[in-house]
Protein backbone atom coordinates (compact mmCIF):
# COMPACT_ATOMS: atom_id res chain seq x y z
CA UNK A 1 0.00 0.00 0.00
CA UNK A 2 1.34 3.63 -0.82
CA UNK A 3 1.41 6.00 1.97
CA UNK A 4 0.40 9.68 1.27
CA UNK A 5 3.34 11.03 1.39
CA UNK A 6 5.09 8.82 -1.32
CA UNK A 7 1.93 10.17 -3.80
CA UNK A 8 3.27 12.25 -6.47
CA UNK A 9 1.11 15.07 -7.51
CA UNK A 10 -0.24 15.19 -11.26
CA UNK A 11 0.93 18.44 -11.50
CA UNK A 12 4.30 17.79 -10.51
CA UNK A 13 4.21 15.09 -13.16
CA UNK A 14 3.09 17.69 -15.78
CA UNK A 15 5.49 20.29 -15.21
CA UNK A 16 8.16 17.69 -15.51
CA UNK A 17 7.23 16.67 -19.00
CA UNK A 18 6.81 20.32 -19.93
CA UNK A 19 9.71 21.15 -18.77
CA UNK A 20 11.75 18.41 -20.93
CA UNK A 21 9.43 18.88 -23.86
CA UNK A 22 10.78 22.85 -23.57
CA UNK A 23 14.49 21.10 -23.32
CA UNK A 24 13.95 18.63 -26.15
CA UNK A 25 12.91 21.37 -28.25
CA UNK A 26 15.28 23.89 -27.57
CA UNK A 27 18.45 20.96 -28.11
CA UNK A 28 15.97 20.62 -31.50
CA UNK A 29 16.51 23.73 -32.58
CA UNK A 30 20.11 24.10 -31.46
CA UNK A 31 21.99 21.11 -32.34
CA UNK A 32 19.90 20.35 -35.71
CA UNK A 33 22.21 22.27 -37.72
CA UNK A 34 25.51 21.10 -36.32
CA UNK A 35 24.78 17.55 -36.74
CA UNK A 36 23.01 18.43 -39.90
CA UNK A 37 26.44 19.57 -41.23
CA UNK A 38 28.90 17.22 -39.63
CA UNK A 39 26.98 14.28 -41.18
CA UNK A 40 26.18 15.74 -44.51
CA UNK A 41 30.01 16.27 -44.94
CA UNK A 42 30.33 12.41 -44.94
CA UNK A 43 27.85 12.13 -47.31
CA UNK A 44 28.00 12.94 -51.83
CA UNK A 45 25.95 16.09 -52.86
CA UNK A 46 22.68 13.54 -54.26
CA UNK A 47 22.51 11.63 -50.77
CA UNK A 48 22.08 15.14 -49.40
CA UNK A 49 19.06 16.54 -51.23
CA UNK A 50 17.40 13.05 -51.00
CA UNK A 51 17.81 12.53 -47.03
CA UNK A 52 17.26 16.42 -46.46
CA UNK A 53 13.01 15.89 -45.41
CA UNK A 54 13.81 12.65 -43.60
CA UNK A 55 15.41 11.60 -40.48
CA UNK A 56 18.17 10.27 -42.50
CA UNK A 57 19.63 14.07 -42.86
CA UNK A 58 20.57 13.56 -39.26
CA UNK A 59 22.26 9.73 -39.48
CA UNK A 60 25.74 8.47 -40.55
CA UNK A 61 23.78 6.25 -43.14
CA UNK A 62 24.10 5.63 -46.66
CA UNK A 63 27.01 6.20 -48.87
CA UNK A 64 29.55 7.48 -46.06
CA UNK A 65 32.85 8.36 -47.14
CA UNK A 66 36.20 11.26 -46.38
CA UNK A 67 36.56 12.16 -50.03
CA UNK A 68 34.56 15.58 -48.82
CA UNK A 69 37.47 16.00 -46.53
CA UNK A 70 39.98 14.98 -49.17
CA UNK A 71 38.69 17.33 -51.55
CA UNK A 72 38.77 20.10 -48.95
CA UNK A 73 42.60 19.73 -48.56
CA UNK A 74 42.67 19.40 -52.39
CA UNK A 75 41.29 22.18 -53.41
CA UNK A 76 42.31 24.88 -51.15
CA UNK A 77 45.08 25.91 -48.83
CA UNK A 78 43.34 24.65 -45.58
CA UNK A 79 46.37 23.18 -44.06
CA UNK A 80 48.13 26.82 -44.05
CA UNK A 81 45.02 28.86 -42.98
CA UNK A 82 44.66 26.23 -40.15
CA UNK A 83 48.32 26.61 -38.85
CA UNK A 84 47.49 30.80 -39.27
CA UNK A 85 44.21 30.57 -37.53
CA UNK A 86 46.06 28.25 -34.86
CA UNK A 87 48.82 30.50 -34.03
CA UNK A 88 46.94 34.04 -34.26
CA UNK A 89 44.40 32.60 -31.73
CA UNK A 90 46.73 31.14 -29.29
CA UNK A 91 49.06 34.22 -29.48
CA UNK A 92 45.95 36.35 -29.42
CA UNK A 93 44.57 34.45 -26.05
CA UNK A 94 47.98 34.46 -24.24
CA UNK A 95 48.80 37.65 -24.52
CA UNK A 96 45.08 38.84 -24.20
CA UNK A 97 45.08 37.13 -21.01
CA UNK A 98 48.54 38.41 -19.61
CA UNK A 99 47.91 41.96 -20.41
CA UNK A 100 44.09 42.26 -19.64
CA UNK A 101 44.45 40.46 -16.43
CA UNK A 102 47.48 42.73 -15.66
CA UNK A 103 45.60 46.13 -16.46
CA UNK A 104 42.49 44.68 -14.37
CA UNK A 105 44.94 44.23 -11.66
CA UNK A 106 46.40 47.64 -11.04
CA UNK A 107 42.68 48.82 -11.54
CA UNK A 108 41.36 46.67 -8.79
CA UNK A 109 44.62 46.28 -6.47
CA UNK A 110 46.56 48.90 -6.59
CA UNK A 111 46.02 53.01 -6.11
CA UNK A 112 47.51 55.53 -8.71
CA UNK A 113 46.62 58.83 -10.03
CA UNK A 114 43.92 58.92 -12.90
CA UNK A 115 43.15 55.35 -12.03
CA UNK A 116 38.98 55.78 -12.19
CA UNK A 117 39.42 57.95 -15.42
CA UNK A 118 41.78 54.93 -16.99
CA UNK A 119 38.65 53.00 -15.64
CA UNK A 120 36.04 55.06 -17.48
CA UNK A 121 37.34 55.38 -20.44
CA UNK A 122 37.85 51.22 -20.79
CA UNK A 123 33.81 51.03 -19.70
CA UNK A 124 33.19 53.76 -22.41
CA UNK A 125 35.40 51.53 -24.60
CA UNK A 126 32.88 48.81 -23.99
CA UNK A 127 30.07 50.61 -26.52
CA UNK A 128 32.24 51.37 -29.53
CA UNK A 129 31.79 48.53 -32.18
CA UNK A 130 35.07 47.41 -33.84
CA UNK A 131 33.81 47.92 -37.38
CA UNK A 132 33.82 52.50 -35.97
CA UNK A 133 37.57 51.75 -35.08
CA UNK A 134 38.67 49.52 -38.11
CA UNK A 135 39.09 52.01 -41.06
CA UNK A 136 41.38 54.61 -39.11
CA UNK A 137 42.70 50.98 -37.67
CA UNK A 138 44.00 49.64 -41.32
CA UNK A 139 45.45 53.39 -42.06
CA UNK A 140 47.62 53.34 -38.61
CA UNK A 141 48.98 49.68 -39.50
CA UNK A 142 49.55 50.46 -43.27
CA UNK A 143 52.15 53.07 -42.46
CA UNK A 144 53.90 50.80 -38.87
CA UNK A 145 57.33 50.19 -39.31
CA UNK A 146 58.37 46.05 -38.59
CA UNK A 147 61.54 44.55 -38.27
CA UNK A 148 61.35 41.25 -40.41
CA UNK A 149 63.55 38.40 -41.37
CA UNK A 150 64.74 38.21 -45.56
CA UNK A 151 67.50 35.92 -47.05
CA UNK A 152 69.04 35.74 -44.13
CA UNK A 153 69.22 39.15 -42.91
CA UNK A 154 67.32 41.53 -40.90
CA UNK A 155 65.18 44.35 -42.96
CA UNK A 156 63.22 47.28 -42.08
CA UNK A 157 59.55 46.72 -43.28
CA UNK A 158 57.29 49.83 -43.75
CA UNK A 159 53.82 48.06 -43.24
CA UNK A 160 52.19 45.43 -40.66
CA UNK A 161 49.93 44.85 -43.63
CA UNK A 162 49.91 41.10 -44.95
CA UNK A 163 51.50 39.53 -41.85
CA UNK A 164 50.01 37.42 -38.72
CA UNK A 165 51.11 40.27 -36.34
CA UNK A 166 48.74 42.57 -37.46
CA UNK A 167 46.23 40.04 -36.94
CA UNK A 168 47.81 39.64 -33.48
CA UNK A 169 48.74 42.76 -32.08
CA UNK A 170 45.83 44.96 -32.13
CA UNK A 171 43.70 42.60 -31.04
CA UNK A 172 45.53 41.65 -27.74
CA UNK A 173 44.20 44.79 -25.49
CA UNK A 174 40.39 44.03 -25.22
CA UNK A 175 37.60 46.75 -22.99
CA UNK A 176 35.79 43.71 -22.44
CA UNK A 177 38.08 41.03 -20.91
CA UNK A 178 39.48 43.71 -19.14
CA UNK A 179 36.04 44.56 -17.47
CA UNK A 180 34.82 40.90 -16.41
CA UNK A 181 39.01 40.83 -14.70
CA UNK A 182 38.12 43.77 -13.26
CA UNK A 183 35.05 42.79 -11.60
CA UNK A 184 35.82 39.11 -10.27
CA UNK A 185 39.86 40.70 -9.41
CA UNK A 186 37.41 43.16 -6.81
CA UNK A 187 35.68 40.56 -5.59
CA UNK A 188 38.79 38.93 -4.06
CA UNK A 189 39.51 40.32 -0.15
CA UNK A 190 42.18 42.79 0.31
CA UNK A 191 43.22 40.63 3.15
CA UNK A 192 45.31 38.55 1.00
CA UNK A 193 47.35 41.61 -0.92
CA UNK A 194 47.92 43.05 2.59
CA UNK A 195 49.24 39.80 4.40
CA UNK A 196 51.84 39.51 1.36
CA UNK A 197 53.01 42.55 1.18
CA UNK A 198 53.52 42.49 4.97
CA UNK A 199 55.82 39.22 4.16
CA UNK A 200 57.53 41.05 1.35
CA UNK A 201 55.78 40.72 -1.84
CA UNK A 202 55.92 42.97 -4.55
CA UNK A 203 52.79 43.66 -6.52
CA UNK A 204 54.25 41.58 -9.28
CA UNK A 205 54.04 38.46 -6.99
CA UNK A 206 50.90 38.87 -5.15
CA UNK A 207 49.56 39.50 -9.06
CA UNK A 208 50.98 36.05 -9.64
CA UNK A 209 51.77 34.16 -6.14
CA UNK A 210 48.07 35.14 -4.88
CA UNK A 211 45.47 36.61 -7.43
CA UNK A 212 46.12 34.39 -10.33
CA UNK A 213 45.87 30.97 -8.54
CA UNK A 214 42.58 32.25 -7.09
CA UNK A 215 41.19 33.32 -10.65
CA UNK A 216 40.89 29.96 -12.70
CA UNK A 217 37.10 30.72 -13.81
CA UNK A 218 37.26 34.11 -15.00
CA UNK A 219 40.70 33.23 -16.93
CA UNK A 220 38.65 30.31 -18.14
CA UNK A 221 36.04 32.79 -19.38
CA UNK A 222 38.05 35.51 -20.90
CA UNK A 223 40.00 32.88 -22.87
CA UNK A 224 37.09 31.09 -24.24
CA UNK A 225 35.27 34.55 -25.06
CA UNK A 226 38.97 35.83 -26.97
CA UNK A 227 39.33 32.42 -28.65
CA UNK A 228 36.06 32.18 -30.02
CA UNK A 229 36.38 36.02 -31.20
CA UNK A 230 39.78 35.42 -32.52
CA UNK A 231 39.00 31.92 -34.33
CA UNK A 232 35.80 33.68 -35.92
CA UNK A 233 37.33 36.54 -37.09
CA UNK A 234 36.11 37.50 -40.70
CA UNK A 235 36.35 41.36 -41.17
CA UNK A 236 40.17 42.23 -40.12
CA UNK A 237 41.57 39.81 -41.91
CA UNK A 238 39.65 40.52 -45.21
CA UNK A 239 41.22 44.38 -44.57
CA UNK A 240 44.52 43.22 -43.76
CA UNK A 241 45.36 40.29 -45.71
CA UNK A 242 45.47 39.79 -48.99
CA UNK A 243 47.92 36.82 -49.65
CA UNK A 244 47.33 33.13 -49.06
CA UNK A 245 50.56 32.99 -46.65
CA UNK A 246 48.85 34.95 -43.70
CA UNK A 247 45.26 34.66 -44.37
CA UNK A 248 43.54 32.55 -41.52
CA UNK A 249 40.25 30.32 -41.89
CA UNK A 250 37.54 32.34 -41.99
CA UNK A 251 38.40 34.63 -45.20
CA UNK A 252 39.03 31.09 -46.33
CA UNK A 253 35.67 30.07 -46.74
CA UNK A 254 34.71 32.75 -49.17
CA UNK A 255 37.08 31.18 -50.97
CA UNK A 256 36.72 27.86 -51.17
CA UNK A 257 33.23 28.95 -52.30
CA UNK A 258 34.33 29.75 -55.43
CA UNK A 259 36.18 26.43 -56.42
CA UNK A 260 32.90 24.21 -55.81
CA UNK A 261 29.81 23.90 -56.13
CA UNK A 262 29.32 20.65 -54.23
CA UNK A 263 27.52 20.91 -50.71
CA UNK A 264 29.19 17.94 -49.06
CA UNK A 265 32.84 19.88 -49.57
CA UNK A 266 31.44 23.01 -48.05
CA UNK A 267 30.10 20.87 -44.82
CA UNK A 268 33.82 19.51 -44.71
CA UNK A 269 35.00 22.75 -44.75
CA UNK A 270 32.66 24.26 -42.55
CA UNK A 271 32.60 20.83 -39.78
CA UNK A 272 36.78 21.54 -39.93
CA UNK A 273 36.18 25.01 -38.95
CA UNK A 274 33.60 24.72 -36.37
CA UNK A 275 34.88 21.45 -34.05
CA UNK A 276 38.36 23.11 -32.80
CA UNK A 277 35.98 25.61 -31.54
CA UNK A 278 33.14 23.19 -29.75
CA UNK A 279 36.59 21.34 -28.46
CA UNK A 280 37.90 23.98 -26.30
CA UNK A 281 33.49 25.01 -25.30
CA UNK A 282 33.69 21.95 -23.85
CA UNK A 283 37.42 21.81 -22.42
CA UNK A 284 36.38 24.57 -20.04
CA UNK A 285 32.07 24.85 -20.18
CA UNK A 286 32.83 24.29 -15.98
CA UNK A 287 34.66 26.72 -15.30
CA UNK A 288 32.93 29.28 -17.78
CA UNK A 289 29.64 28.50 -17.15
CA UNK A 290 30.64 28.78 -12.68
CA UNK A 291 32.82 32.71 -13.61
CA UNK A 292 29.40 33.34 -15.78
CA UNK A 293 27.28 32.28 -13.04
CA UNK A 294 29.06 33.78 -10.20
CA UNK A 295 30.62 37.00 -11.11
CA UNK A 296 31.68 37.23 -14.69
CA UNK A 297 29.35 39.29 -15.92
CA UNK A 298 27.06 41.35 -13.02
CA UNK A 299 27.34 45.46 -13.12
Amino acid sequence: MVSSSQMVDPRFIYKRLLTYAALLLLAYIFLFPLVFMIMSSFKPQQQIFTDLFSIRALLPVGDISLNNYIAVFEKSAIKTMFVNSMFITGSTVLLGLLVNSLAAFSLSRLRWTGQNFVLAAIIALLIIPFEAISVPLLMLVAHLPWIGWENGQLILESSWLNTLHVQILPMVANAFSIFLFYQFFRDIPKDFDEAAAIDGATPWQIYWKVIVPMSGPVFATVAILQFLNMWNQYLWPIMVVQGESARPLQPGIQQFFGTTTEWGEIMAYASMVTIPVLIVFLLFQKKFVRSMASAGVKG
